[in-house]
């Protein structure tokens, strides 16, 4: 097994010696005689040490300026710095733990001591080190299992309702695309982290759940519904819903299927309170709702369905314009307008058959 690399940093010669003969025999010792040189070092290539012994009184650098870049910098920072100088009043020793130093010796050194603390901070971080590792390996794990439950979820989304084809994969891009723009423009309003916009567009990709629990004759129905099968229709929203946050509670409230449930209930909802389910009007709609009934309505214009021929994008943006305040969110739909060449990229990119991409150029 390899030995735990050190960098000791001196602008003594003679303190270099003293530690690197006092620790050489357990650990592989690097030295410099300067800040300049130990950064140097750090950033040269190098191996990256387990450790480094810092002297505070050198010059031009002291080592508190060390420290500081050092914790400054993402790939340096989690090296474990010990002071060591003569210095021992406790402004010194705060002011360099504040800087993120995990210890600090006084000089003259005593042996033992040194060994004991050297052994001691490398022990933690070996075990920070394994938690590190094995926090990583079950998020992996987690996002696999998250990954597994998406494909399946929408398969079986895609299984009831053949003709959307591409219509999932089109609307997540969509979604992504809004929230991304939202995100830059406002904000104070729209607080997408990169991870949440990643959450947002795999959960998208069950917004339509719901229809799994459809009747046969009403979600493969050849023309138009009826009154009464609409009303059936709309409850694939609760369905959705249901669904989703029976399989959250089982996983302990997962955050990805409680987006899912919460896009799936809300993506037919209306600005103005005319959609469905009832109860959502405004700002009561989760931003994720509004932000998928631009991309969800957008997709239906400009696709085909067993009882209408996909619209041109043009006669799509004059809709989603209209429902500018009443049926979208305003802020929503004017990035749609700002977007709209993008959203026909993505269209055209995952277009279904010929006929929807010549809909798409006109």
């Amino acid at each position: 097994m390899p030995k735990p690399v050190l960098l000791i940093v001196d602008d003594s010669a003679a303190n270099l010696r003293q530690l690197n003969d006092l620790l050489r025999h357990d650990y592989a010792i690097h030295t410099a005689k300067s800040g300049e040189d130990a950064l140097n070092f750090l950033h040269g290539g190098a191996k990256k040490p387990d450790l480094v012994l810092l002297d505070i009184m050198m010059e031009p650098m002291s080592g508190h300026e060390v420290c500081r870049r050092l914790k400054s910098d993402e790939a340096t920072r989690d090296i474990p710095v010990i002071f060591v100088t003569v210095m021992d009043e406790e402004y010194d020793e705060e002011q360099g733990l504040n800087l993120g130093a995990v210890d600090y010796i006084t000089k003259p050194i005593r042996p033992a001591l040194v060994k004991a603390r050297v052994r001691n901070h490398l022990e933690l971080k070996h075990h920070r080190d394994n938690l590190c590792d094995t926090v990583q390996a079950r998020t992996d794990e987690l996002e696999s299992m998250r990954t597994v439950i998406v494909e399946a979820l929408a398969d079986l989304t895609e299984s009831r309702d053949l003709e959307t084809g591409w219509h999932i994969r089109r609307t997540q891009n969509y979604v992504r695309l809004l929230a991304e723009h939202l995100s830059l423009k406002d904000p104070a309003n729209w607080r997408f982290s990169p991870t949440e916009i990643d959450l947002l567009y795999s959960a998208a990709s069950l917004h339509d759940i719901g229809k799994v629990k459809i009747e046969d004759r009403i979600l493969f129905k050849p023309g138009k519904l009826d009154q009464e099968e609409f009303a059936a229709m709309k409850k694939h929203v609760e369905y959705g819903f249901d669904l989703l946050n029976k399989i959250g509670r089982r996983l302990q409230g997962n955050t990805f299927l409680r987006k899912a449930a919460e896009i799936a209930h809300t993506h037919h909802a209306k600005w103005d309170g005319s959609g469905y389910p009832s109860g959502f009007k405004g700002t009561d709609i989760p931003h994720s709702g509004r932000i998928m009934a631009v991309a969800d309505v957008y997709d239906a214009l400009v696709s085909k369905r067993k009882y209408k021929a996909p619209r041109m994008h043009s006669e799509a943006v004059q809709e989603i314009s209209k429902g500018r305040g009443t049926h979208f969110d305003p802020e929503v739909a004017d990035a749609f307008l700002l977007l709209q060449e993008e959203f026909r990229t993505i269209a055209l990119e995952y277009a279904d058959d010929e006929e929807q991409r010549q809909a798409l150029l006109s």
